[in-house]
């Protein structure tokens, strides 16, 4: 048993140092551009170019090395629709004269080139009248829907050996869901919501398993991972506003009470309690939200400026030790990895269980 454990220790850690090389060979895109490659000129390496390409969202997806796949760039203006691949865009390097505009690719957004070349940005939600609403499908859209083919699949999985394995000890993939299965019913819904905890578990597990296999697919470093997409605010912000509205509809009459009508407060206060539930509504939710995001984007923000470091010495001595922090900050990625799917399915429990749960006399 030992000298097994040992073995998977070895070849995980074998693993995960061709994991970094590959990333290496990814870094190694920004480097030098093609002008520069025909003059003979290097071009100064910038570290902050690299890490902020790598955690954006991006209009193509890379593959290894030098491979990456424009993906479609859907756009809605007041004049119609344009769709056109992000290849047009030659990285951001040439314009694309559409239908009814043209278009420019800036910081992966794309704008509008208007009258004496001015910009107009795609509509956001503090800006909804732009004449430019981008539904591209980004490299954050392919991952979410690449994670969620991975769910079903590994659900229906599960589901239909539960089904032909009835009364038997699980097998396989089986057995490997289930003790997670069984940690967040027993570990996190039942404790936090209580006997009604069944009413939530398809959301619990939902949450648990999305932001999960997310964030492993963020550490891979190459195909089908690369991707950032829980280190993606407004995707933070979708899961904890899907925490916020459940938690309010599912609240009951002694949680609203509490809310409106506090027994032990004096009525004329009431204006100012009214203030601070409202701000405390709205601040947990935010507070997952921040959370999630911050924790995964610096990691990777760490790894990154790791392996920058060879790059930024021009040194093949600092490699080693830049390798083996890396393959130390992945490790413990992997670990955050689990902590904050944790987390963020544990504070969710918690809130709905504090919004049904019944008066106390």
């Amino acid at each position: 048993m030992y000298k097994s454990s040992i073995l998977k220790l070895k070849i995980f850690t074998l693993l995960r140092i061709c994991a970094v090389f590959l990333t290496l060979n990814a870094f190694s895109l920004p480097v030098f551009s093609q002008e520069t490659l025909k003059e003979g000129v290097e071009k100064k390496f910038e570290p902050s170019e690299v890490i902020l390409e790598h955690i954006a969202d991006s209009h193509s997806f890379h593959i290894l090395g030098n491979t990456s796949v424009p993906l479609p760039v859907i756009l809605y203006t007041d004049k119609g629709f344009e769709v056109f691949s992000a290849a047009r865009f030659e990285h951001g390097k040439a314009d694309y004269v559409g239908k009814y505009y043209t278009y420019r690719l800036i910081n992966d957004k794309v704008n509008i080139v208007g009258a004496n070349n001015t910009l107009l940005a795609s509509a956001t939600v503090l800006k909804l009248n732009s004449s430019l609403i981008d539904f591209s499908i980004t490299r954050n859209v392919i991952s979410m829907w690449m994670s969620i083919l991975f769910l079903v699949i590994i659900f229906i999985a599960v589901s239909s050996a539960y089904k032909k394995r009835q009364g038997q000890a699980p097998k396989g993939l089986q057995s490997f869901m289930e003790p997670i299965i069984l940690f967040v019913r027993d570990d996190i819904a039942r404790p936090n919501i209580g006997y009604k905890y069944r009413r939530f578990m398809p959301l619990l597990l939902t949450i648990f398993f999305f932001i999960w296999i997310n964030n492993l697919i963020g550490l891979v470093p190459f195909f089908p991972g690369g991707s950032n997409l829980t280190g993606n605010i407004a995707v933070t912000f979708v899961l904890a506003l899907i925490t916020l509205i459940l938690v309010n509809l599912n609240g009951n009459k002694h949680y609203w009470k509490h809310i409106f009508v506090p027994a032990d407060v004096p009525v004329w206060i009431w204006p100012l309690w009214w203030v601070i539930e409202l701000v405390g509504i709205i601040s947990r939710p935010f507070a997952l939200m921040i959370r999630l995001f911050a924790n995964i984007t610096a990691g990777h923000i760490i790894v990154l400026s790791l392996i920058s470091l060879i790059f930024v010495f021009k040194s093949l001595y600092i490699a080693p030790v830049s390798v083996a922090f890396v393959v130390f900050m992945d490790v413990l990625e992997l670990l955050v990895a689990a902590l904050q799917a944790f987390i963020f399915t544990l504070l969710t429990a918690l809130f709905i269980g504090s919004a049904i749960e019944e008066a106390h006399h």
